[in-house]
């Protein structure tokens, strides 16, 4: 169930301002706690480098400071159960936040996207000078490699198996609750075969606890993880995305993504 405070449109935001760099308007956001979607003053600044949004219109400090250089975007209207719904995330703290948009106006949406990948494309030109843009376009937004639920129990492997939703971007794979959680309950980074990492089908003998029956080991330099998939079809693709990630070198940024995963409590 989607709830709205109100369908009208918020008068500081009637006529949304957008300049080469700068994007200002207003779009329903979810909230995290009640899924209730409210009017939000969002400002795209490609000067300072960031995504913000406000709680109140008139209000001088931003509720969320999202910098471009983690920010994604992407379409998931079916996942978010309204039409021209858009998911955008961003690292906080080297965790992914997720924020769900949604503006009445599919325009509105598409104009926003473009500009979140624009911004993107500038601030990667600075990032990567001389890069060509058959390197640069790829990474302006992106789609998950795989998304959908499974089983997974704890580091010990004694816990119950619980079902959570798993959302696998780039070389996170993150958990959660529920689809439309603003935080993944936990994160896993997959690294590359050149690195240890290797996808095996089926549980340890002595793993219990599973209530559906076709498992993935994914086997780490550090531990293995456990997760168990409802039907051979899920399995058999599931199996195949991790493949896609295991099978990609590592870039250089990525071993101190891996380094920090390694450290995190």
């Amino acid at each position: 169930m989607y709830l709205f405070a109100s369908m009208l449109p918020c008068l500081p935001c009637m006529g949304c301002l957008h300049i080469p760099g700068y994007r200002e308007g207003c779009l329903w956001k979810r909230g995290r706690d009640n899924g209730q979607y409210l009017s939000r003053k969002f400002i795209l600044t490609e000067r300072e480098g960031v995504l913000k949004y406000f709680n109140k219109h008139d209000a001088r400090e931003p509720k969320a400071i999202m910098k471009l250089n983690t920010v994604n975007a992407t379409f998931q209207p079916a996942k978010i159960g309204l039409p021209h719904g858009l998911q955008i995330t961003y690292l906080k703290d080297n965790s992914t936040r997720n924020v769900f948009v949604y503006h009445e106006d599919g325009k509105e949406m598409v104009d926003w996207f473009n500009a979140i990948r624009a911004a993107r494309y500038h601030y990667l030109q600075v990032a990567f000078p001389g890069s060509p843009n058959s390197e640069l376009l790829p990474k302006l937004t992106r789609n998950y490699i795989k998304e959908g639920y499974m089983e997974k129990t704890g580091p010990k492997h004694t816990e119950g198996f619980k079902k959570r939703w798993f959302t696998m971007d780039d070389r996170r794979l993150m958990y959660f609750k529920d689809p439309l959680d603003a935080y993944a309950r936990g994160e896993v980074f997959i690294g590359s075969k050149e690195n240890s990492y290797t996808i095996l089908p089926g549980l340890p003998s002595n793993v219990q606890g599973t209530h559906w029956p076709f498992g993935i080991t994914i086997v780490t330099p550090d531990r293995k993880f456990l997760f168990a998939c409802e039907t051979k079809e899920d399995q058999k693709n599931w199996m195949a995305a991790f493949q896609i990630v295991i099978n990609r070198p590592m870039l250089p940024q990525e071993y101190a993504v891996e380094a920090y995963f390694k450290h995190k409590p």
